[in-house]
């Protein structure tokens, strides 16, 4: 975990998993670098929301597979997130409550799969693609933390791979260009 800059009420502190998906983001906005997937994620936004003070808003930018074609080359702001490795059937079976269903942010949006698998087969991505549109590691773990706390969150991705054969050596390719484009998005709409 890694805090760049102050957190305050009036700015939205932007929450990106690893230094590669910051490279470019203007450092007049505190970044929270959180480390890859869940555990990572909630640990270190909880760490900082609980020191106070809570910023205006917590936006998650980052890079995300894709399960569905047709989604590369634009921003997505997520509508709902699910867990996709926690089998909350059987969880509600085994003890007759819900846990980790899936969290909405908005009425309208993609939905995205979270989980602390970096979906690099096609058969992974083809079971998933029946659930959501893109799959990232982080997301679902800090709306819900986000969410506890009462803070407003969105998450905004850009597509890096195709979360299928080979997604990983794209992903290491691609995130350069991801990270000019989430600045970019910075730029244009904080």
């Amino acid at each position: 975990m890694q805090l760049i800059g102050t957190v305050a009420p009036d700015r939205p502190l932007l929450v990106l998993a690893v230094a590669e998906e910051a490279a470019y983001l203007d450092r007049g906005l505190p970044v929270l670098l959180t480390g890859m997937g869940k555990v990572n994620a909630s640990a270190a936004l909880a760490t900082v929301l609980a020191s106070g003070p809570h910023p205006r808003e917590v936006i998650n930018l980052g890079t995300a597979g894709a399960l569905r074609p047709g989604l590369d080359g634009e921003f997505h702001e997520i509508g709902t997130v699910l867990q996709h490795d926690l089998d909350t059937e059987v969880l509600r079976t085994l003890t007759g409550r819900s846990f980790g269903g899936p969290l909405t942010l908005a009425a309208e949006g993609l939905t995205l799969a979270t989980g602390d698998l970096f979906v690099s087969d096609s058969a992974a991505r083809d079971r998933l693609a029946a659930q959501a549109h893109l799959v990232d590691m982080e997301g679902y773990a800090l709306v819900d933390v986000a969410q506890r706390a009462g803070v407003p969150v969105r998450l905004v991705k850009y597509v890096s791979d195709q979360a299928g054969e080979g997604a990983d050596l794209v992903w290491r390719e691609a995130v350069d260009g991801c990270a000019q484009r989430l600045a970019q998005w910075v730029g244009e709409h904080l």
